[in-house]
């Protein structure tokens, strides 16, 4: 029973799934309670009978349960709840009766009828669907991820759901429409890479859910319907806004409605503004919400359609009277005569993202020698080495760092290198986070980071030119990467670049006990590397691997793994038919996609996309052309 109860764990990155069938649990509960038991003393306690009508003891799972709904309330953590539903029955009977906080990180893994049947009193939902590679236009549109199911579901099954998070799946208008007429206490709506839906859909949202504190809407992809969505909001009385993000929606807005929007909006904390938000208007906003303590701040460039002689408007002064302000974005047509209006801001920043602007290293000096707390900074390479050497000057107390190419172009020669990145672990020995695009890069300087930061927890080098060596020695980036893994016992999540031989993934196998996500392009020598990683990485739950030369010896290593893992992705490696045919028949559970991408150059013989995941449910039956389930 034990095992059939490590089934599923969606809710989970760390651990196999629970088990969502209920059936055999509440029958062999029924009985419990219809039979005699054993008091604490170790006397009979009779059953029912005459001589137990004046007083009926209850039984002792109930005893059991009162206690444990107390108890278990108390626990947030998904790894601590999936522990404690894997005790026995009972607890697993409890800990579903009493979560609140539903987490399914891959949509295919359960349905929703499993999922709602086995949790009932849910209040929030967050779902995953589409793999992370699709983000880099490594998957075929229309691949699936449908929220419509699920919304469907909830709509009967929890009428009071108050939070929905979905990232990467598929929203339509009608979803939307659907989810605003379910939910009378509906107050979340939070969609990251989501496509599907446009700004006629979030008018619905606007409109019917009069109790919504946040909406939030991040890198999705929103069509412009010509609706007026902002406008939609309710016009009388306050609202209950705390956060409103928009900055991905590339159509223009009703500003007017929107100036009314923030001016009663009293709790309004966060506020995120696309592109076509001019600073002038960024100011006009910025006096109303002084509360704020996140700004997405639009455009910030250059006021349209001022007057000639008109005065234009005191923005150090705007900044100055957001004294909460701890966190600043945006920043999409930056003027970088504007940048030292934010000075007054600065010295309680503990996020800055500048990954949309332009600026080079004198100009980000003018910001960041005032950012002395910073502990989160996403930022473009067009800042050099020498900007990232102003930051490891200044910011002692950073814990994540982003640096995101300008030009991503594999023969572009890249302003950033080795130097900034050794410049960063020498500085900024608190990181705990950084991903690093580059084309060039030193195993001297990823060992000095390895060294300096061994807090580190994600560590994610991208080295953008093909099988890049050493640039100084000419050798593999094996030792650096093997430093990586060898010194920061925290590490959870990898991502592996440049010329790197099977010895780099000896050095992941043998110590990357805790690793969890492990992303890898055009790297290794055989089939040995993968073999390295399947065979000593026990804790892998998400592996990424394209163009790399891994074959069907290599992928029937991690036979003894894979009901373990979330997900496992290979794109453009050396993969046959018959080798992903042979794993779907060892592993019935494991549901065996392989999608053909017109973009890639594939022949019968090879595999374009393999994508292999655990689900309860077997194969999906929404599964597009280019997609064959093996079984």
């Amino acid at each position: 029973m034990r095992k059939d109860r490590t089934e599923m764990s969606e809710d989970d990155d760390r651990s196999p799934p629970l088990d969502l069938r209920g059936a055999d649990i509440a029958e062999s509960s029924n009985k419990t309670r219809n039979c005699s038991g054993v008091s604490g003393s170790g006397a009979p306690v009779p059953g029912p009978g005459p001589s137990s009508m004046e007083f009926q003891a209850p039984y002792p799972d109930q005893v059991l349960e009162n206690v444990l709904e107390n108890v278990l309330q108390f626990l947030s953590s998904r790894r601590d709840r999936n522990a404690a539903s894997l005790v026995c029955r009972s607890w697993w009977r409890v800990e579903a009766l009493t979560r609140s906080d539903l987490f399914i990180g891959n949509c295919y893994s359960v349905s929703p009828r499993r999922a709602t049947a086995r949790f009932t009193r849910v209040r929030s939902v967050s779902i995953k669907g589409r793999p992370r590679f699709a983000d880099f236009n490594l998957m075929p549109p229309d691949w699936g991820a449908h929220f419509a199911p699920w919304v469907t579901a909830m709509a009967s099954a929890y009428p009071w759901l108050e939070k929905v998070y979905l990232k990467r799946m598929s929203v339509t208008h009608d979803d939307l429409a659907l989810l605003a007429e379910s939910f009378p206490s509906f107050k979340e709506l939070v969609l990251v890479c989501c496509d599907g839906f446009g700004t006629s859909g979030l008018a619905v949202i606007a409109s019917k859910c009069r109790q919504l504190k946040v909406l939030d809407l991040i890198e999705s992809e929103v069509t412009d319907d010509e609706v007026d969505w902002i406008a939609c909001f309710p016009e009388s009385g306050a609202t209950c806004l705390e956060s409103l993000i928009f900055d991905c929606v590339e159509c223009p807005i009703n500003f007017d409605a929107l100036e009314r929007l923030v001016a009663r909006s009293p709790s309004l904390k966060k506020l995120r503004l696309n592109r076509f938000v001019s600073i002038g208007q960024l100011y006009r906003l910025m006096v109303r919400s002084p509360q704020l303590t996140h700004l997405g701040t639009g455009s910030f460039s250059a006021s349209e359609g001022m007057a000639q002689g008109e005065q234009e408007p005191d923005f150090f002064t705007a900044f100055a009277a957001c004294r909460s302000l701890v966190c600043l974005s945006g920043f999409r047509e930056i003027l970088p005569d504007y940048l030292p209006a934010m000075h007054p801001v600065c010295a309680n920043l503990t996020s800055l993202n500048f990954s949309y602007a332009y600026i080079n290293a004198d100009q980000l000096k003018l910001v960041i020698f005032h950012c002395h707390k910073l502990q989160i900074f996403w930022v473009l390479d067009s800042i050099c080495d020498e900007g990232l050497q102003a930051v490891a000057s200044t910011c002692k107390d950073l814990r994540e760092l982003r640096v995101f190419p300008f030009d991503a172009r594999e023969d572009n020669e890249g302003p950033v290198s080795d130097v900034g990145l050794q410049a960063i672990s020498e500085g900024c020995r608190k990181l705990q986070s950084i991903l690093y695009f580059c084309q060039h890069m030193t195993n001297a300087a990823v060992i000095a980071m390895s060294r300096n930061c061994p807090d580190l927890e994600v560590f994610r080098l991208c080295i953008m030119g093909r099988h890049r060596p050493d640039r100084v020695t000419g050798e593999p980036m094996d030792e650096g990467f093997g430093a990586i893994v060898m010194n920061c016992k925290k590490l959870t999540r990898l991502a592996v670049s440049g010329l790197l031989t099977d010895r780099a993934f000896s050095y992941i196998g043998k110590y990357g006990k805790l690793v969890r996500t492990l992303s890898v392009a055009f790297a290794g020598d055989s089939d040995m590397g993968l073999k390295y990683v399947l065979e000593g990485c026990p804790r892998l739950q998400k592996l990424e691997i394209r163009d790399s030369p891994f074959g069907d010896a290599a992928l029937r290593s991690g036979l003894h793994h894979y009901y373990n893992m979330r997900f496992l992705w290979m794109s453009s490696c050396r993969l046959s038919p018959q080798g992903c045919q042979e794993i779907a028949r060892a592993l019935p559970r494991l549901v065996v996609e392989v999608i053909r991408d017109d973009a890639i150059e594939h022949t019968d013989e090879t595999v374009d996309i393999l994508y292999m995941y655990r689900s309860l449910e077997g194969p999906r039956d929404d599964a597009p052309g280019f997609v064959t389930i093996l079984q």
